[in-house]
């Protein structure tokens, strides 16, 4: 592959959201390389989330990439809560006019947008070592990168940093510019990949005195599972029968009892964090996804907030090129921050809700678990509550 020496738009990091941005620009007719540090297997090979807002299931089509995902994907018109041995539906489509949710793996996504942007021929430059940014703040942004050991640069409008929480544009931001939010939760989540039936049509999220746990699904033959661990836990403590038999105990008798279990094809730790950087816009380089912010997945939000930045960028750009008008690119980060710290909040309350927490001074006994059982006592049965779960779980509207 010949690479460009000047794009438009160089997008640093071929996630969904790098990728996600990288088709949109090309339909509109906007030149763009994407840079990834990683090999595709190594992109591929990350499993992540796998319940779509209509936010994300749009712009998947408007990039023209979804007709697997509607043939494959399953759509949802609720979720169920569990606690106290009892499951209670949260009936989404009827509670917010028909809004549902889609389910469809985002490493699906993932090849899906790889394997459109290969058809097009469009520069993507893999494996891609020592990037840096430079010139951001002015008109003639610049990216470097070595590959096979051979320096490159390409000269640009706009650079899209796309490239994660540890990714090199966030980290070139001087610190005087940037101001980063963060609360890191005290344990993580152990998932297992397994094909084998769902436990039921729809995601079960589990609050129990054990600990949290969710039956999640990626097709009708092969499911995603959490259980709530230890931060001190590793993989290799946790055999497939452990994690089995500790999922079984969280769940209620009907959901235990159709569990089915088999070998794990993946497992693994991951950390809960919410974080935000604040601005998501510095010059000529924008911030978009897991790069501008985390959020617990409790909330189902993490690649629906990266679709929700994209659209609001892809859109921004497309205005520039189109109208030679500057207002969406300088109306960005307000926009997407908006976005943003709903989706925050969301899931920050999700994750108090269903999770077991350690016990604060002066708790002497369990407190915090009797007042989130209380909260979701009342949630299940008050309309107004199960709404403003449900608007938040399908997804908030926009600002245009």
């Amino acid at each position: 592959m010949t690479i460009p020496r000047r794009t438009q738009v160089v997008i640093v990091g071929a996630g969904p959201s790098g990728l996600l941005l990288g088709q949109l620009l090309h339909k509109a007719g906007i030149d763009n390389v994407v840079l990834e540090q990683r090999s595709p297997d190594y992109v591929l090979g990350r499993i992540r989330a796998g319940v779509l807002e209509q936010v994300c299931v749009d712009l998947l089509d408007e990039a023209g990439v979804g007709e697997r995902m509607h043939r494959e994907g399953l759509v949802h018109d609720g979720i169920e809560l569990a606690f106290g041995g009892q499951r209670h539906r949260i009936d989404m489509k009827a509670l917010t006019g028909g809004k549902t949710v889609m389910v469809y793996g985002q490493t699906e996504v993932t090849r899906d947008l790889m394997d459109a942007r290969r058809a097009a021929g469009l520069p993507t430059v893999y494996e891609a070592a020592d990037v840096a940014v430079h010139d951001f703040d002015s008109t003639a942004p610049r990216v470097s990168f070595q590959v096979e050991g051979v320096r490159h640069e390409i000269a640009c409008d706009f650079i899209a940093g796309c490239d994660g929480f540890h990714g090199v544009c966030r980290a070139s931001v001087p610190k005087e510019r940037i101001q980063n939010f963060e609360r890191v939760y005290p344990f993580g989540w152990l998932g297992i990949l397994a094909d084998v039936p769902p436990v039921a049509d729809e995601l079960i999220y589990s609050n129990h005195e054990r600990g949290f746990a969710l039956c999640s699904m990626r097709s009708r033959t092969r499911v995603r599972h959490y259980v709530q661990c230890s931060l001190q836990d590793k993989v290799e403590d946790w055999s497939d029968e452990r994690f089995w038999d500790e999922l079984r105990s969280r769940l209620d008798p009907a959901a235990a009892a159709a569990l089915q279990t088999g070998p794990s094809i993946e497992k693994s730790i991951a950390p809960l964090r919410s974080f935000v950087a604040e601005p998501m816009r510095f010059g000529r380089m924008f911030l978009a996804g897991d790069a501008a912010h985390i959020v617990p997945p409790t909330g189902a939000k993490g690649l629906n907030l990266a679709a929700s930045d994209v659209r609001y960028l892809s859109r921004a750009f497309i205005e520039f090129y189109a109208d030679h008008t500057e207002a969406g690119i300088d109306d960005y980060s307000r926009k997407a921050l908006r976005r943003i710290w709903k989706a925050e909040r969301f899931s920050w309350h999700m994750t108090s809700l269903l999770h077991k927490f350690p016990a604060g001074p002066g708790d002497t006994g369990a407190v915090g678990h009797r007042m989130q059982t209380a909260e979701l006592d009342w949630l299940v049965h008050s309309t107004a509550g199960m709404t403003a779960l449900a608007e938040n779980y399908v997804g908030l509207a926009f600002e245009d």
